[in-house]
């Protein structure tokens, strides 16, 4: 966020705090490429019991944010407070709702309003996303485990790219990292392609939208090829088919191929980032150990001056590679599995 230009940027306990007006919330969902959702704190106030909660939401100016013809559902969690049951806490909310802007409550609504409340303070937030931001719109077609284009964005960053250079992923599965690595490149905006629940509400300005949206990156001349392998024909045809929706089919080269037979591409070196499969994936993890341990032949024999980039849940499947890895990265949920980055210059 700091790098796009975002105000104030800060980590907080469970995500990434800035400020700015509606234009900015609009141009997060656009190009924040690691960000799950933005949220939009609208209000915030305290109360000590229900009735309270119920008192001060009815004096929300709720009409400066929602639309009265728009339905709303409301999820509420309640941490350390006095009020201590979020159903009641979220039933408050949707009656100040109903009763002082007219709205619609429903469980399908394309608005959610977030209520929280966490040592007596209540803050009002509104999800600006809606659909999880990971779902850019262009991969349809996927294998079992993929990698969430949100996680791969940011395993790209942390290992170092930025763009400019050679991409290459041997295991590639649906092709995540080489179809993120070339939009990155080519300056595509994750969200160009999808729709977001911001355009439902009340500050909304589809012109403004549309003009921000439409601006789009320069030529691509000159810019770095990305590759993806795989020994599965189904992955290879999936990878391509996302890529050509994702508009880097002329940028990406997918080819059927086991890690034996892998090759640096023409060109300086650049990164080889991998998600190869691992025992919960698999089942039997001993049977992996000779996979990696090719892996990091192969890398060791062919890829002098390369950096490699590989995600793993096991660290000894990581020692198996026999490739000088730096200190792990941190821990990361994902699909149930707890996963880390490990990379080491060849």
């Amino acid at each position: 966020m700091r790098a796009a230009g975002f105000s104030g940027a800060r980590a907080v306990p469970g995500g990434v705090e800035a400020q700015g007006d509606w234009p900015e919330i609009w141009r997060a969902n656009l190009e924040l490429r690691g960000a799950t959702r933005i949220l939009v704190r609208i209000g915030a106030f305290r109360a000590l019991h229900l009735a309270q909660l119920d008192k001060r939401a009815r004096k929300f100016p709720w009409g400066d944010f929602l639309r009265a013809d728009i339905p709303v559902k409301v999820e509420a969690v309640c941490r350390k407070s006095r009020i201590y049951h979020a159903g009641a806490a979220a039933q408050r909310i949707e009656g100040a709702l109903r009763e002082t802007l007219g709205a619609v409550i429903a469980s399908d609504a394309p608005v959610t309003v977030k209520l929280r409340i966490e040592d007596d303070l209540c803050s009002l937030s509104l999800d600006s996303s809606g659909e999880s931001l990971h779902r850019r719109g262009h991969k349809l077609a996927v294998n079992k485990a993929p990698m969430r284009e949100t996680l791969a964005a940011l395993f790209l960053r942390e290992c170092g790219y930025r763009g400019g250079e050679t991409v290459l992923d041997p295991m590639c599965g649906s092709g995540s990292f080489v179809i993120e690595a070339a939009e990155i490149a080519a300056g595509l905006h994750p969200g160009r392609s999808r729709s977001f629940a911001f355009e439902q509400f009340a500050t909304f300005d589809p012109a403004a939208w549309e003009k921000m949206r439409s601006a789009g990156p320069g030529p691509r001349a000159g810019l770095p090829r990305f590759y993806g392998s795989d020994r599965d024909e189904g992955a290879i045809r999936m990878s391509r088919a996302n890529a050509e929706r994702a508009g880097v089919g002329d940028l990406c080269t997918f080819e059927a191929r086991a890690i034996s037979d892998l090759t640096p591409p023409p060109g300086a070196p650049g990164l080889v980032i991998a998600n190869p499969p691992y025992g919960g994936r698999i089942g039997n993890k001993k049977l992996l150990f000779g996979l990696y341990g090719a892996f990091g032949e192969v890398m060791r024999t062919r890829f002098a001056g390369w950096r490699v980039g590989m995600v793993t849940s096991d660290s000894g499947l990581a020692r198996a590679t026999g490739l000088n890895f730096e200190p792990p990265g941190p821990i990361i949920p994902h699909g149930g599995l707890k996963i880390r980055l490990y990379q080491a210059a060849l």
